[in-house]
C-alpha cells in the first residue's frame, strides 16, 4: 500500500513515465544519505538534482502540455506528476519544492493567449530551466486583491512599461528565466487593471535582494527597478490575471498532498525499523501496547491519505466545463492531507523518540519540514473555509446526471486544467451522490458509524443552520469545516478502495480512526463560544464510540504494519 522506491510499481501505458520515476529514484540512491543529509545541514543549493532534472528532460516531459512539447513524450498528467511528486517528497521537501514552484511558475503562461511565451517555456523546459511564480509579497502574502508590483507607462520609449515592486516568498527566483510577476498596470484606482508578466532573474533591472529562508531552498525577496515590460512579456490582463493566479493554485495546492505522502512514508520505513529492532526493559519496542498502536494509527492514516490523492487524481484529469468536482477535491487534498502528515510524524515521533532528533536520521529532516505543507498555497484555515462553499450541494443536492469517473491512469493531456475559465461560482458546484460509496460498505461496522454522524451532521446544518455572523466567524466556520472535510475524505477513501485493492479490515481500521476525529471535532464545535445550544446538543448527538475488534487489528499489525520492518532503507 506504500511506495518503495527499490520496487516501484505504478503502471503506466508508456514506458517513458516508468523511465522518469526509476531515474529519480536512481539519482538518490546513487548519492545515499550521508549526501542528502550533509547537503540539507549545509543549505546546499541542489544544482546537481536540477542537472539532472534538465539532463534526463524530466520537468520538460512532466510539464510541458502535448501541444507545444518537443517530444511525443510531453503532456501535463496528473496521473503521473503525482507520483514525481511522491518520490521527491520521500527523498526531502528540498528537493519536492523546486518541481512545485516550477509547475506554479508554469501556470499562468500555459494558461495564457501569449503563443511566443508558451513556446519559449516549452524551449527552456528542454535546455532545463526551472520557473517561479511571482504572486506573494511581504506586506500582502499571497491576498490576490493586494499588490505593490506597479506597472507604469516607459517615458523614453512609445510603447510597454516599466515595473517597480518587490516580491517575496518566491522559489527558484534566483535562477528562473521566467517569473510569471503579478501586479498591476497603474491608473485610477478604478482603472487599475491586473496583470502578469515574465521577468527574467538574470535582467540587470532584477534586483534579487536576498533568501528569506535558512535552508537549501533558495525563496527569494527579488525586487524590480524600473524593469522594462513590453507586449511580448505580457502574459495575462485585467480579470483575466486575477483569474490565472487562483487557477494555477487551484492546480497546483493539489501537489502539497503528495509531498506530505512521500515524507511520512520515508519517516515511517525508519520509524518501525529503528523500534523493531531495539530492546528495552527486556522487551522488543514493537511489542509495547502503545508502540503498537501508534505505529498502526500512523500506517492507517498514511494509507489513508494515500487513498483520497490517488482518487483526487481522477477527478482533477477528468475535470469540465460541466463538472468542476475537482474544485473542491483539490484543496481538500491540500488541507486534509497535509494535516494528517502532520498527524503521522507527531505519532511516530513518539515511537522513534530521540532517535528522530538525531542528524543523521531521514526522520529528522521530515520532523522540521512536515509543518511546511499545511502552512503553503493557502493556510489550513483558508482551505477548510472554501471546502465550506461546497457544503450545500455536496450534502443537500446530489446530481444524478454527473459522469460515473474511473481510473484515470491513461496517457492524456490534462488540456482543462489550462483552460478553468473564470473563478467564482462555487456553490453552484454540483456533485454526485456521497451515499453511494458509504451504501456500498454498509457492513464495514465503522463505516456504518461515520455515515450515522453524518446523518447527524446533516440533520444539525437543515435544522440548526449557522447564522450569518456565524458564517463570518472563521473560528466556528472552521470547526464545522473540519467536521464536513471528513464526508468527503471518507467517500475518496470508499470510492478508491476497490481501485486500489484495499482489504477490507484495513478499511474498516481506517473508519475507525475517522469516527474519532469526528467525535474530536464534534466536541471542538461543542466548545466553542459562538455555537448555539442547538448546535451544542446536536454535536453531542455525533458522537460514536468506534467499533473494536481485536482480530481485526491483530491482522493488521501482522499483515500490513510488522512487515514494513527492513522493507526500506535508504543507500547509506
Amino acid at each position: 500500500m506504500l511506495l518503495n522506491p527499490n520496487r516501484l510499481q505504478r503502471k503506466y501505458p508508456d514506458s517513458r513515465s516508468g523511465e522518469i520515476m526509476a531515474a529519480t529514484v536512481d539519482f538518490f540512491e546513487s548519492r545515499g544519505k550521508a549526501r542528502l543529509k550533509h547537503d540539507d545541514h549545509e543549505r546546499t543549493w541542489y544544482s546537481d538534482f536540477l542537472d539532472h532534472v534538465g539532463r534526463n528532460r524530466i520537468f520538460a516531459s512532466l510539464l510541458t502540455p502535448a501541444e507545444y512539447g518537443a517530444s511525443d513524450d510531453c503532456r501535463w498528467d496528473t496521473y503521473r506528476i503525482s507520483e514525481f511528486a511522491e518520490i521527491v517528497g520521500f527523498y526531502g521537501l528540498s528537493y519536492w519544492y523546486p518541481f512545485q514552484v516550477t509547475a506554479l511558475g508554469l501556470g499562468p503562461i500555459w494558461m495564457s493567449e501569449n503563443e511566443d511565451a508558451k513556446r519559449k517555456a516549452a524551449a527552456q523546459l528542454e535546455q532545463g530551466e526551472v520557473f517561479a511564480f511571482g504572486l506573494s509579497e511581504q506586506a500582502h502574502g499571497a491576498d490576490v486583491y493586494q499588490t505593490d508590483m506597479i506597472l507604469t507607462p516607459a517615458k523614453d520609449v512609445g510603447h510597454g512599461w516599466v515595473a517597480n515592486g518587490e516580491k517575496y516568498y518566491i522559489g527558484n527566483a534566483n535562477v528562473a528565466r521566467m517569473v510569471s510577476t503579478f501586479g498591476k498596470i497603474d491608473g485610477t484606482p478604478g482603472s487599475q487593471e491586473y496583470v502578469f508578466f515574465a521577468a527574467d532573474s538574470q535582467h540587470d533591472r532584477y534586483d534579487l535582494k536576498k533568501n528569506v529562508v535558512n535552508s537549501q531552498n533558495y525563496v527569494a525577496n527579488y525586487a524590480l527597478r524600473d524593469y522594462p515590460v513590453s507586449e511580448a512579456d505580457l502574459l495575462h490582463r485585467g480579470m483575466g490575471a486575477f483569474h490565472a493566479a487562483l487557477n494555477t493554485v487551484n492546480v497546483c495546492k493539489y501537489n502539497l498532498g503528495w509531498g506530505a505522502i512521500g515524507m511520512c512514508t520515508h519517516a515511517f520505513y525508519e520509524s518501525i525499523t529503528h523500534a523493531a529492532n531495539r530492546h528495552l526493559y527486556g522487551t522488543v519496542v514493537t511489542d509495547f501496547s502503545h508502540v503498537r498502536r501508534l505505529l498502526t494509527d500512523a500506517y492507517t492514516r498514511l494509507v489513508a491519505m494515500r487513498l483520497v490523492a490517488s482518487r483526487a487524481s481522477d477527478y482533477m484529469r477528468s475535470a469540465s466545463a460541466d463538472d468542476r468536482r475537482y474544485l473542491l477535491y483539490s484543496p481538500l487534498t491540500k488541507a486534509k492531507v497535509t494535516s494528517e502528515g502532520e498527524r503521522v510524524i507527531i505519532a511516530l515521533w513518539d515511537v522513534i523518540a530521540a532517535k528522530g532528533v538525531e542528524k543523521d536520521t531521514f526522520f529528522e529532516t521530515v520532523a522540521r519540514e512536515i509543518g511546511l505543507l499545511p502552512r503553503l498555497e493557502g493556510t489550513v484555515h483558508i482551505n477548510i473555509g472554501l471546502l465550506a462553499k461546497f457544503m450545500p450541494n455536496f450534502l443537500f443536492g446530489p446530481d444524478g446526471a454527473l459522469p460515473l469517473i474511473g481510473r484515470r491512469d491513461d496517457a492524456a493531456d490534462d488540456t482543462f486544467l489550462f483552460n478553468q475559465g473564470p473563478t467564482g461560482g462555487l456553490g453552484k458546484v454540483r456533485f454526485h451522490d456521497w451515499r453511494v460509496p458509504f451504501d456500498s460498505y454498509a457492513h464495514l461496522p465503522n463505516v456504518a458509524l461515520l455515515r450515522q454522524q453524518i446523518d447527524v451532521l446533516a440533520e444539525m446544518l437543515a435544522s440548526a443552520t449557522p447564522d450569518a455572523a456565524q458564517q463570518k466567524d472563521i473560528d466556528f466556520a472552521f470547526g464545522v469545516g473540519q467536521i464536513f472535510a471528513l464526508v468527503p475524505y471518507a467517500q475518496l477513501i470508499l470510492e478508491e478502495a476497490p481501485l486500489s485493492g484495499v482489504d477490507e479490515s484495513l478499511l474498516d481500521e481506517i473508519f475507525g480512526l475517522l469516527v474519532r476525529d469526528f467525535n474530536s471535532y464534534a466536541v471542538e464545535l461543542n466548545d466553542k463560544a459562538a455555537t448555539t445550544d442547538a448546535q451544542a446538543h446536536f454535536a453531542m448527538r455525533m458522537i460514536r464510540r468506534p467499533g473494536h475488534d481485536p482480530a481485526r487489528y491483530q491482522q493488521i499489525w501482522t499483515d500490513h504494519v510488522l512487515p514494513l520492518n527492513g522493507a526500506y532503507q535508504m543507500a547509506p
